[in-house]
């Protein structure tokens, strides 16, 4: 694994479960065979991998042609082997032969080649837009020919459940039928899903028969991990300072990071396909951008707003093995942020303490989901932070409907954060602004597009790196990082924060994605109990 930082963050993971209990088998008859988890990750959508269920984390239900490990190296899991053509246009996929549906029935190539082909043609958020054509070579193989080389297209044979084919129809979403190793059994929306051991799962049987995913908001989240009726709680950094009876707190690192997107282009009066408007004559400044990003304390948002569970962002890949930390700026200066807001004639000519130029005051709106906490706390402490160097921004806590409405054209509080640099590219490509979630702003550098797509084509992962490196920061500095371009301001990276009970054994936990769906299951298989 490349990194100094990636190998760190590999070590802190398995640091901060040190002592939470060994392999040791649970006394014979003395364990409960039902957990009992409020860990959040209700799919609205439902459970349909071809749509984009499990895209970060565990599906669960589901098999994957293959897993990452607790260190996020690649393994099979329904696949017994993969190949790639020299030319990065095939994938050749060997898939075992004791796997079976919960139906009973076999999971053969053609329901991989069905899965590939369906979610290809869904625009699901499961990205699978590169493929050509699936075709089955036979029972076991499968051939995934794609339209032009993708270095990312492995992430897609990590993330993408396999659905069977005879077996998929408009309900599929709300009554999954899989290979994983557990199986639906009972969904309330908004209040709980049950689930059930697959005893014909092909890997390592889970402990658990029965596991409950309760749907609780964080003070309901927290009162039933104090009422011991749960055995995982997540909970946010700012409720992770509590002493649960007969749980432990679990901390584990993940790339999980928040940040804020900024509109790059000047309001027109342009809007979207869907009238939605596009612009801001505030943030599409440079000099705007980058005095914010100068001007945030981000260490301080760590200690204060994470409580210390997480760790200061500079972009989105903090860490990773295509992170360029040259991108990067040396902590916050707001000196500097007034030197860069100076020369490019943003002063404060009134006395108000808000900077103005050509009659346009440097002050902007920015969004957060306003039943996110943590979103909330790091939007009002950003702009307390920023208000000294001379810009006003208003935090403003609104719906999710709000902010797909605005988000071309007012800064936004995101998450983001993925095992996949495929998000990177999404984030920054001009190719991408505007379409769903990705590049808000509509950021737009040649250079950086040409770095991206090069990226992307590369068929040696080691070049593929060398190109998501330099659309960060080039050799002439230029790039979409807070040292070039500014694009986002990101803020922190997460830990995402667990109480465990203190007889579970939950292993050593992968570092994780972003938090939807649940990353934490990632290693159910060999959760036990130990007391």
């Amino acid at each position: 694994m490349n990194g100094a930082r990636w190998a760190a963050l590999a070590a802190a993971a398995a640091l901060v479960v040190a002592g939470c209990g060994t392999s040791t088998p649970a006394p014979a008859g003395g364990a409960p065979d039902e957990l009992r988890l409020a860990i959040g990750g209700e799919s609205e959508e439902g459970y349909d991998p071809t749509l984009g269920w499990g895209r970060y984390g565990s599906p669960l239900f589901h098999s994957t042609l293959l897993a990452r490990d607790a260190d996020l190296n690649i393994v099979p899991d329904l696949a017994t082997d993969y190949s790639v053509s020299d030319d990065g246009l095939v994938w050749t996929v060997d898939i075992r032969t004791d796997a079976r549906f919960t139906d009973g029935t076999p999971v053969t190539a053609r329901d991989v080649a069905y899965t590939f082909t369906t979610a290809a043609r869904s625009g699901g958020l499961t990205d699978v837009t590169a493929l050509r054509e699936a075709v089955v070579v036979d029972d076991d193989t499968v051939e995934l020919r794609l339209t032009a080389p993708q270095s990312t297209f492995v992430n897609r044979l990590v993330t993408l459940g396999i659905v069977p084919e005879h077996a998929h129809g408009p309900d599929y979403a709300r009554n999954p039928i899989g290979s994983g190793p557990f199986r639906l059994v009972q969904w309330d929306p908004g209040q709980q899903l049950i689930v059930e051991r697959n005893d014909d799962y092909y890997g390592p049987a889970p402990a658990f028969r029965r596991v409950v995913f309760l749907f609780t908001g964080e003070d309901a989240t927290m009162a039933a991990a104090t009422a011991g009726r749960v055995d995982v709680a997540a909970v946010p950094s700012s409720l992770a300072t509590a002493t649960v009876p007969g749980m432990r707190l679990v901390a584990v690192p993940s790339v999980d990071n928040r940040g804020i997107s900024f509109p790059t282009v000047p309001d027109t009066g342009r809007t979207d396909a869907e009238g939605r408007p596009i612009g801001n004559d505030v943030t599409s400044d440079l000099a705007i951008r980058q005095a914010v990003n100068w001007a945030v304390d981000r260490q301080a948002l760590v200690d204060g707003v994470l409580e210390g569970y997480g760790s200061p962002a500079t972009g989105p890949v903090d860490g990773l093995p295509w992170y360029e930390p040259a991108s990067a700026i040396p902590g916050n200066d707001p000196a500097r942020a007034a030197a860069i807001l100076d020369a490019a004639g943003w002063v404060d000519s009134d006395g108000d303490g808000v900077r103005e130029r050509n009659g346009v005051r440097a002050a902007f709106t920015l969004l957060y989901r306003a039943e996110d906490s943590l979103r909330q706390a790091l939007a009002l402490a950003v702009a307390d932070m920023v208000r000294p160097v001379g810009i006003e921004i208003t935090p403003s806590g609104v719906s999710w409907d709000v902010v797909t409405a605005r988000l071309h054209a007012d800064a936004v509080v995101f998450g983001w954060g993925s095992h996949d640099p495929t998000e990177m590219y999404n984030l920054y490509s001009s190719r991408q602004a505007g379409i769903e979630l990705w590049n808000p702003g509509y950021y737009s550098n040649p250079t950086v597009d040409a770095h991206l797509d090069a990226a992307m084509a590369a068929t040696d992962p080691e070049v593929a790196n060398r190109h998501w490196r330099a659309a960060q920061a080039d050799e002439n500095g230029v790039g979409f990082g807070p040292a070039g371009d500014a694009a986002w301001a990101w803020l922190v990276n997460l830990q995402h924060t667990y109480y465990v009970d203190e007889c579970l054994d939950i292993g050593r936990p992968q570092i994780e994605p972003h938090g939807h769906g649940w990353p934490i299951t990632a290693g159910i298989t060999g959760w036990r109990w130990t007391c």
